[in-house]
């Protein structure tokens, strides 16, 4: 119906998939846009069969009624190009019983006539908006009824902690989400590459906001053949960049695997905080060893960045799941913590008379000023006499000396070098 394609336009950027094909968007997504100074959320759902007997459509049919359920307003796209179907007859019912503020919107009518609308009046859902979602006509009426029906009242700021859940697919990502919620948010099924959206939602706990998404499954490159999953992956990837903390799902009972490590690799490249939720804990056989065996296994595979915060849980049971929250937001604090200058100099200069630098061709390398620059990574620059020797194995030195003293588990911190003279960063 272009309902899709509706919605990017609206949003200004490209966050549903958009494909010739129906049944491509399977959740529902969310993006916040704003008409005559009227802030508001956007909410895409996959095209509703009522009648089908498929399991698929049938979970894409639940959660476009549980969309419908909570929203002010709802827009019903009908296909211009094809005319009125039963389909079109059976969700239209279905809207009137819910009692919701309908504005009925017939798509695809790429050259716009008055006769092509008429049709859809036997809806029974008031007056049809012609508009091409493709060519961007007709959006500015839709909208400008649609903000009719808004409720009265004044918009927060959405300050909540952004949680971005990523993971392979059939790692439990899902089901985590839906732990977490409370609520069949996402679709969980058997099938791997079930959600194929990142889907973001709001909610709160303990008084504390949070925005959790669920993201696509990402397999490895060779493995993507469907022009809808590689997009799919790439909007995971753009959910690891708005995040302020990623939850990376590990299937504990196949273990870390090569495609986990790449996984969180891009992460930690993102220098996002990063929390290692291993699920299916309740399906691993244990003794008295085995969180140990698996901390060790981790801390090998992921040596690279051993600031990680891991938690062992199940998403069937619940079993810790809700520490999930309580590490991302530990996490999300400690890449936002600054170390004072004066105590962060001094923290560095006794470093260095307990190690020096090594020297290198007669000279070594002295440090003159150190302070930090920014957080969400925590980013310390170093003036040096000279960057080129420093070593890397230097370098890590002084930042696990900073680590020592200040807890920055759960988030990356970045170490910046620069030749004294240089402007400032």
């Amino acid at each position: 119906m272009g309902k899709s394609t509706f919605f990017n336009k609206v949003a200004g950027r490209k966050i549903s998939i958009t494909e010739n094909r129906p049944g491509v968007t399977r959740d529902r997504i969310t993006a916040d846009a704003e008409w005559r100074g009227k802030p508001f959320t956007l909410v895409d759902t996959g095209g509703i069969e009522l009648k089908s007997e498929d399991e698929m459509w049938k979970q894409i049919a639940l959660q476009a009624t549980l969309a419908v359920d909570t929203a002010d307003v709802i827009l019903f796209f009908t296909d211009g190009r094809e005319g009125l179907t039963a389909s079109d007859y059976d969700v239209a019912e279905l809207l009137r019983r819910s009692r919701k503020n309908v504005v009925l919107v017939v798509n695809k009518l790429d050259e716009y006539a008055q006769d092509k609308l008429f049709e859809f009046y036997a809806l029974g859902l008031g007056e049809p908006f012609g508009v091409s979602s493709e060519h961007s006509r007709g959006i500015g009426d839709v909208l400008d009824k649609a903000v009719e029906y808004f409720p009265r009242g004044e918009t927060e700021e959405d300050a909540s902690l952004k949680i971005a859940v990523v993971g392979k697919p059939n790692a439990g990502k899902s089901s985590l989400v839906n732990r977490l919620l409370g609520e069949e948010r996402s679709i969980v099924t058997p099938v791997a590459g079930t959600t194929r959206d990142a889907v973001d939602t709001r909610f709160e706990r303990d008084g504390k906001a949070y925005t959790i998404i669920d993201t696509a499954g990402i397999r490895r490159k060779r493995a993507v053949s469907d022009d809808v999953e590689y997009y799919s992956v790439l909007r995971a990837f753009d959910a690891v960049r708005r995040a302020d903390v990623c939850v990376l799902v590990v299937d504990a009972a196949e273990g870390i695997t090569e495609q986990d490590v790449k996984i969180v690799g891009a992460v930690h490249e993102q220098g996002k905080p990063c929390v290692v939720a291993m699920n299916k804990w309740d399906a691993v056989e244990k003794d008295a060893h085995t969180i140990e065996k698996f901390e060790k296994t981790l801390r090998e595979e992921l040596k690279f960045m051993d600031y990680f915060k891991s938690v062992y849980i199940s998403a069937k049971t619940g079993q810790r799941a809700e520490k999930v929250l309580a590490f991302a937001a530990e996490a999300y604090a400690h890449a936002n913590f600054r170390v004072p200058t004066g105590a962060l100099n001094d923290l560095l200069a006794d470093a260095m008379r307990v190690s020096e630098p090594p020297a290198y061709q007669g000279r070594r390398m002295k440090l003159y000023y150190c302070s930090q620059v920014s957080v969400c990574p925590p980013t310390f620059v170093l003036r040096v006499n000279d960057e080129t020797l420093l070593h890397f194995s230097y370098e890590r030195y002084l930042e696990n000396t900073i680590r020592a003293a200040y807890d920055f588990s759960g988030t990356p911190i970045r170490i910046v070098v620069r030749n004294n003279k240089e402007d400032s960063v």
